[in-house]
Order: structure tokens, then sequence, then C-alpha cells
């Protein structure tokens, strides 16, 4: 460990690790995993807090009805990947004493992340606080909130651990800060002193660039969980607002916060400008760690385009032999494959492509462009599971042709972003924060074919090392104006490249690897958060 850097205690309510330990959702666990992995690859002294998922995220099947369904099974073998420290800690929720058991999970290559868990007999029906990721909505959410943040720091001085930063990843964590003011009063400050105090050790990311997708709860709510902690309404008003905003919290009790990619915090800035008081918000592009998610056999041949395009051949044919195991489909390795692997919501526009049937379909029906989508939608998301639902219409209506993974997880992303030539992202901008498994797709020679939003902004190098369609237009009749460009765009020069100039297609491949591989790297990431918010100046 580099004891000159400071020792950042990351929190965040999810981290995808490996597909064998299912305490994530989606992005931001994915996101999490990899800063952790980044900072023990290159000595960061980071350590993540996080919650012991016991029935992880929901599990999606598509039943007889092409319908997705949410399933919650108890992963009941979570337990082996982690290790019990023999330490537990105590929170109050709902006026009553909570025991939680402090895991330490570091067994992935890992820097070391502890899992609070509430699974614990003489906690009675509060036992199932930590279930499961996402389950429970304003009073469960608030108690879950209270185990991370609260539990958090409580977990970090029951373990002795020295911690200089305090990472608030998302608004879930924000309670830790109550919990560090809390302990700044105690030993005597005054509660507008200690905000000062902490402020100094706490930063923040927010990742949501929509207001509504940012949680809020009631001040009736937290005080009625025992959120409030010691604090009194003012204090907690004058902190989150009322209602309280888990983002506006994060945000006034930072030094500093950041967007995730250079148009998201501008669009941050903006949508939080009329709170007073919050901390400046700098941008801050995610990245992905390399060796989870790059092939080695790319790795190892980064300048020759050739073998990299034999390399990419070998996992494409895997990942065709992937999707005949998983659902029968017979995708042609020598043809076009796209992939689109996203949360199932309508501002991500996933059956975005399919709105012009007279015009796609017979590109569908001659195998001329094959299709594999993925993504789960919330369990109460009814619009989100109607899109998963049309997908795997049309895969049933091209069968070999369009194909839809169910239950997206690490496993099928590692395919996915792997093997497809073309990595399709077309959301209704400016709504992506950033879209890291854009940049999987890049470090591993896939192209990207995407509207100006997220990262892309950024490493786009329009048919040079990928291709954007729409020119960043927002406005009046943004999804027509948007299919139709990505039309032009994959029939005039995705297609006519892939089928009619291989040199070119292989020379974008060299260039999207070449553009990415350090720039979007987690690595990178990470030294610009201990450079730009960690280390104090």
């Amino acid at each position: 460990m580099n004891n000159q850097k400071p020792h950042t205690a990351y929190f965040c309510m999810e981290y995808g690790l490996n597909e064998k330990l299912r305490i994530y959702a989606g992005g931001l666990g994915i996101l999490a995993g990899d800063i952790l992995k980044a900072a023990k690859e290159y000595s960061y002294p980071v350590t993540g807090i996080g919650l012991l998922w016991r029935r992880g995220y929901s599990k999606q099947v598509i039943n007889t009805e092409g319908r997705p369904e949410s399933q919650h099974p108890v992963n009941e073998d979570i337990y082996q990947h982690a290790v019990d420290t023999g330490e537990t800690i105590k929170v109050i929720i709902q006026n009553q004493e909570v025991k939680l058991k402090i895991w330490k999970v570091d067994k992935f290559a890992n820097a070391t992340l502890y899992l609070l868990d509430a699974n614990l007999a003489e906690n009675g029906e509060l036992k199932t606080i930590t279930d499961g990721l996402y389950d429970g909505f304003n009073e469960k959410r608030i108690a879950q909130e209270i185990v991370l943040g609260i539990g958090g720091v409580k977990a970090i001085r029951k373990l002795g651990l020295k911690i200089d930063i305090y990472h608030f990843n998302e608004g879930h964590a924000a309670l830790a800060g109550t919990e560090l003011i809390k302990e700044k009063m105690t030993a005597g400050s005054n509660f507008e002193t200690a905000w000062e105090k902490v402020k100094e050790n706490i930063v923040f990311t927010t990742h949501t660039p929509v207001k509504e997708g940012n949680e809020s709860h009631s001040l009736d709510s937290l005080e009625k969980m025992s959120a409030f902690n010691g604090l009194s309404r003012e204090q907690m008003e004058a902190i989150g607002d009322s209602p309280f905003s888990m983002t506006v919290a994060g945000l006034r009790l930072a030094r500093i916060s950041n967007g995730v990619a250079k148009l998201h915090g501008q669009t941050a800035r903006e949508m939080w400008s009329s709170v007073k008081g919050k901390s400046p918000i700098i941008s801050i592009t995610n990245g992905v760690h390399r060796g989870t998610w790059v092939d080695e056999r790319i790795k190892s041949n980064q300048n020759d385009k050739s073998a990299i395009y034999a390399a990419h051949q070998e996992m494409k044919k895997e990942l065709v032999n992937y999707i005949a195991e998983k659902n029968g489909a017979q995708l042609n390795p020598e043809k076009l494959i796209i992939g689109f692997a996203r949360r199932a919501t309508a501002y991500k526009r996933p059956n975005l492509i399919f709105q012009k049937s007279d015009i796609i379909d017979s590109y569908l029906a001659s195998g001329e462009i094959q299709l594999v989508f993925s993504g789960k939608a919330h369990p109460t998301d009814d619009n989100g599971k109607n899109i998963v639902a049309d997908l795997v219409a049309k895969a049933k209506q091209f069968p070999n042709s369009v194909v839809f993974l169910a239950d997206y997880n690490m496993e099928i992303a590692r395919y996915m972003t792997r093997g497809v030539d073309i990595w399709l992202n077309n959301p209704r901008k400016p709504l992506e924060a950033s879209g890291t498994s854009g940049m999987k797709a890049a470090m591993n020679g896939g192209l990207n074919l995407s509207i100006l939003d997220g990262w892309w902004v950024e490493g786009c190098e329009h048919g040079i090392n990928g291709w954007q369609f729409g020119d960043g237009y927002v406005g009046e009749g943004q999804d027509e104006s948007d299919l139709y460009a990505l039309y032009r765009v994959l029939f005039n020069e995705v297609v006519p490249t892939f089928y009619g100039n291989q040199d070119r297609w292989q020379d974008m491949m060299l260039e999207s690897i070449k553009t990415t591989a350090e720039r979007f790297s987690a690595h990178r990431m990470l030294s610009r958060y201990y450079d730009e918010m960690y280390n104090k100046s």
C-alpha cells in the first residue's frame, strides 16, 4: 500500500466483482467493482463498504408468454465467498437495535470489501433488511441506507481502519455523513462546526441525470425509521431539504462532487444549480478494469490489426456458441453482429432500431444484420418489462437474427462486449450518464455506434474508431430524428464497410483499442480521483 495516498472508504449499495457474488444490479455496481480491482492492481488504498445481499438483485426469467418475470431466490452460497470477521456493530432502526455482522471479501483479486449483514435471528423481522438489493421502497430503503451509511461508519470504527476520505458513490450512502457529524458533535462541536469539519473528508459522485430518478424521502419517514441519528428535524432539513433528497444531501455534505463523464458533469451542474451550499461538481469520466473486461488475446496483440481481427473472430464464435447453448439460436459468425445490453427502461430506447419494420426487417430476414440484446427491467417497471417483451417477440419473429439473453449479468456482459462487431447505444440525450459497457466493447476491438451522449462524446472519432449518429440533436421529434439518423449511418456506412472493406474495418478496430485502452481505464479514473478529489490542496 502506498501510505502517501489518503486511505479512502468507498461506499456503494452494490458491487460487481464476480458473477458468483451476485450483489450487483448493473452499471453502478460494476463500476464500484472495477474501482476496487484497479485500486488493488495499482496499490491505491481504497476499502469498499457495502451490504451482503442474501437474495441479490432480481433474477430475470422469460415466461411462456414471452414476458419477463422477476424471481428472488436465496443465494445460500453467498457466504462461501465472504469471510466472517467475527465483528458486529449495532444501528438503530425504528427505535430498535439491529445487529449487523461484518463480512470481508477479498478473494476476487480486489482491494478489500467489507459487507454488512442483518440476517441474524435476533433481529426478528428486521433481519430481512439486507435480503434483496433495491427490493424495497421508502421505509425499507431507508433502513438499508441506515445500514450502509451509519452502519458503514460504525464498521470502520469497529475494525480500527484509519480513513482519510469517505467517498459516497450515489446518494444511498448520504447518511454516513450524519454519523460523521454526530461523532464530531459528541466530541464537543456544535452542528455547524461539525458539518464543516466532516466536509473536508467527504467526496460524492452523482450518476442519475434525471431529477425524478434521484431518491428522496419525507422527513416524517426518516424520523419514523430513526434515520435522524441524533440530529434534529431542522438539521436534517438543512442537509437534505424537505423532502430529504439523498443527492442534495450528498452534494452538501461533500467538499467536492463529480459527474461521471464530461457532458454528465455539465448536466449535473445545470440540474442542481438551484441547490444552495452544494459542493463544486467536476467531471471525472468513468473507466473500466481492463483485467476483467479485455480478453488476453487482445491485450497481447494490441498493435497488430490482423492478429486483433483473428482474436476477435475467435471471441465472436465463442459468443455465437454461447448463444446457441443458452437460447438455441444459430447466429452466423461471418455476418455482422450488433450488441445492445442496458437496463431495460424507456429512455435507453432498446427497441428503437425496430421502429420502422418496413426498413429493418429485410436485413433481419436475410441475416445481413444480427442483433443480440440483454438487460433487466426493474421489478416494478412495467414499461421496461413491456420493452423486454417486445425484444423477445422480435427474437421469435427472427429466431436466427435476433436474440434476447435473459438475466443480464457479468458473464453475459463479457461474452457480448468481447464478441460483437458493433456496440449500439441510443439513449435519449442527455440521459446517459456514462455508459461503460461501450468502453469494454471498444477495448476488445468492437466498434461503437452511438448517439453523442455519455462517454462517447469524448471518445468518438467518426469513421475512425466507430460512428456517431444524430449529431447530438436534442429537441422536438428526437426519437424519430435519432431513428432515421441510426438507419442512415448503419445502412450507408457500417454495413458497407463491414461487408465491402474489411481492411478499413480492421484499421478501425485497431483505432478503437488504441484510443480507449488507457483513456477510459479504471486506472486513469482512479488516478484522477486521487489527483482531483481525494488529495486535499
